[in-house]
């Protein structure tokens, strides 16, 4: 299964990504030298919330501490024009058992505009992932050349936490870098039994220790945990109610919060949707025809923009035959490494996820032919967050535990096989791939066990505002309907563009969502917003 993440390219815009399970997820990097606080410790008192049956607990206010260098840190850039604060604040490890004293810590980022006037409150910003950086989010919004919208930094507070299992919050780490480049490097449709079994084997090996280091822990990893520490950061932050943008998976942890907490929503965003009530195996196969049909407008602009693709006559073949190449003789990287079919196959999804990088994908397979793997390199550890000296943050590892956690029933691997040859039939180059990509949560494989989290309306919320993109492959447009009707008041806002999210792409959809974030006006029925407008 791929794996949703937010990646903010400062060259370009905003772009969503997220990445395979046989090959690996991009992560944004954490706040390494962000202080934490002593921050007011949730303790039990008769209180509960949100639906909760035995846990009791009180959220309090988070201490603040100037942290100033945190734009330099998370973005490369000094932002003279905000000011930055940081706290960690405690939440129980097991809402539903919020007794026993057990706590993860949860990191904060606050960024208020120099220039805010008439404040509003607060804007909780979450990336995606499972596994992104809302602290890392909340830096990128409001780097110095950014797109992100002064109205709304003019009167929100941005707000990025780290969700428990990320980053400055409490870490899931149990995969080395060795680890990660072997799932990368590994084959990622395997026709042969015996090839699919290596596959079976590499990913027992690397989640074995994840079993081993945190055992009945991993599934407090999941899902509905994570909605639940939103609340706690509601209150940490000081706001009576919840404005909060939420980006790919962030829309599902959005949509339980709202399901949880109905009457503590004053507006939410949730953009690239994801709709709560699929399996892992339709989620799989809705995001192997979503990458399909992005492949399909990525052969289309190459056919017709010779000058910037050098693989024009037959983009497919092209790339199906630099993927059989490299399976009998790979090119060497600039490393160790050599650009096997995995690590060119997380190219081309990386590719998938922005127009701006189809001309680095063309390239990159035409490189290929004459020896040379920069590009395709370039992608892969785009997409893979690999550092030049070979180091992983550590998305992979909480990515596995929330996934796996967060589905109450997963696929044998004998049915495995079988989604493999069905759905490469349909989608000849995402297919294989995609079924594949849930060996990591199989049956007999995760050493964890599950939390699933709820999908049902979120009955006394405000209007939420769901915005999908066309020709968005990771979280297919198909899905923002169904995640708007479930919610039962949700308002459904499309772009007709291409990649991953839409919000602030386009004028048409920044004034429709900057006009709900601020007046809470809803967006008008069956609002569609052109590529370019």
């Amino acid at each position: 299964m791929f794996r949703r993440r937010l990646r903010h390219d400062a060259r370009t815009t905003l772009v969503i990504c997220s990445a395979l399970a046989v090959g690996v997820v991009l992560a944004l990097g954490a706040c390494t030298s962000t202080k934490k606080t002593a921050a007011a410790k949730i303790t039990p008192t008769s209180s509960s919330s949100g639906g909760l049956a035995g846990g009791t607990f009180t959220e309090r206010p988070a201490a603040w501490t100037s942290c100033p260098d945190i734009s330099q840190e998370m973005t490369g850039e000094t932002n003279s024009g905000f000011t930055f604060d940081c706290a960690t604040i405690q939440v129980p490890q097991d809402w539903h058992n919020a007794n026993n004293g057990k706590t993860f810590d949860i990191a904060i980022v606050r960024a208020r505009s120099d220039a805010q006037k008439n404040r509003i409150g607060s804007l909780v910003v979450n990336p995606g992932g499972p596994g992104g950086s809302g602290i890392q989010l909340a830096a990128d919004l409001v780097a110095p050349g950014q797109n992100f919208p002064t109205a709304i930094t003019d009167r929100f507070d941005i707000v990025g936490f780290d969700p428990r299992g990320v980053g400055e919050s409490t870490e899931v780490q149990c995969l080395t870098a060795q680890a990660q480049d072997e799932l990368f490097a590994a084959e990622p449709d395997p026709i042969s039994q015996s090839d699919f079994d290596a596959v079976v084997a590499l990913n027992k090996s690397v989640e074995a220790p994840c079993g081993t280091k945190y055992g009945a822990q991993l599934p407090l990893f999941s899902t509905e945990q994570a909605s639940r520490d939103i609340d706690a950061v509601r209150v940490a932050v000081g706001d009576d109610k919840l404005t909060y943008l939420g980006y790919s998976y962030g829309t599902l942890l959005g949509a339980v919060y709202a399901q949880l907490f109905p009457t503590k929503v004053r507006a939410a965003v949730l953009d690239g949707a994801i709709d709560p009530k699929q399996s892992i195996v339709q989620r799989s196969e809705g995001q192997a025809a979503g990458f399909e049909h992005a492949f399909d407008d990525f052969t289309t602009w190459c056919k017709a923009n010779t000058g910037q693709c050098p693989i024009s006559a037959d983009p497919r073949g092209a790339v199906m035959a630099a993927l059989a190449a490299a399976r009998v003789s790979p090119v060497a990287g600039s490393d160790s490494r050599k650009a096997t079919s995995g690590w060119i196959f997380t190219g081309v999804a990386e590719a998938m996820y922005s127009k701006s990088e189809w001309p680095v994908l063309a390239s990159g397979i035409a490189q290929l032919k004459t020896g040379t793997s920069t590009d395709i390199f370039r992608l892969a550890d785009n997409y893979a967050e690999r550092s030049p000296s070979g180091q992983y943050s550590n998305l992979f590892d909480d990515n596995d535990a929330v996934n796996c956690a967060d589905f109450a029933s997963q696929p044998t691997l004998a049915q495995i096989r079988t989604y493999q040859t069905q759905w490469r039939a349909k989608y000849p180059l995402f297919g294989g791939p995609l079924a594949t990509g849930m060996i990591s949560c199989a049956q007999g494989v995760w050493p964890g066990t599950s939390d699933p989290y709820p999908a049902g309306p979120a009955t006394g919320a405000p209007p939420i505002v769901v915005v999908g993109t066309t020709g968005d492959p990771a979280t297919p447009y198909a899905q923002t309907a169904k995640l708007a009707d479930m919610l039962g008041d949700g308002h459904v806002i499309t772009w007709e563009g291409e990649g991953h999210t839409a919000y602030p792409q386009t004028k048409c959809i920044t004034d429709a969502v900057n006009d709900y974030l601020l007046n809470l006006t809803v967006p008008k029925a069956g609002l569609t917003c052109p590529a370019s407008s």
